[in-house]
């Protein structure tokens, strides 16, 4: 289960990391009309991916996993309600970031013992 969960870790972070936080860096299309369609000012894209860079860094940190899970739990929240905000499709954009938020922290559960403790399958 261990290995389980830090391959998912690995993944999620990748995928952050390169579909998320680098084409904000790198001001691409993707990134300044997805800002665009939300609301948001440009002057924020490149902060947003810091945030998100920050919060992967400390998810894949042993010590900091469960700050990095909460803090990246926030941080989709928050872009769950700007698409719900502004009406994006339900499936594929609004509610994407539930998705990647059970899938971070399936991860931390499959990874971490103490977790699991916690968050039992059975009890």
């Amino acid at each position: 289960m261990k290995i389980a969960g830090w391959v998912l870790s690995v993944l999620i972070a990748l995928f952050l990391a390169g579909a998320s936080a680098a084409p904000k860096f790198m001001g691409i299309e993707a990134a300044t009309s997805t800002m665009e369609v939300v609301g948001w000012p440009m002057k924020y894209l490149v902060l947003i991916g810091a945030i998100e860079v920050v919060c992967m860094v400390l998810f894949l940190i042993p010590r900091t996993a469960l700050l990095g899970a909460a803090l990246t739990t926030g941080l989709l929240g928050g872009s769950l309600a700007a698409n719900l905000r502004v009406d994006n499709p339900l499936f594929s954009h609004t509610l994407f970031s539930i998705y990647l938020g059970i899938a971070v922290w399936l991860a931390l559960w499959l990874r971490e013992e103490k977790v699991r403790a916690v968050f039992p399958l059975v009890r």
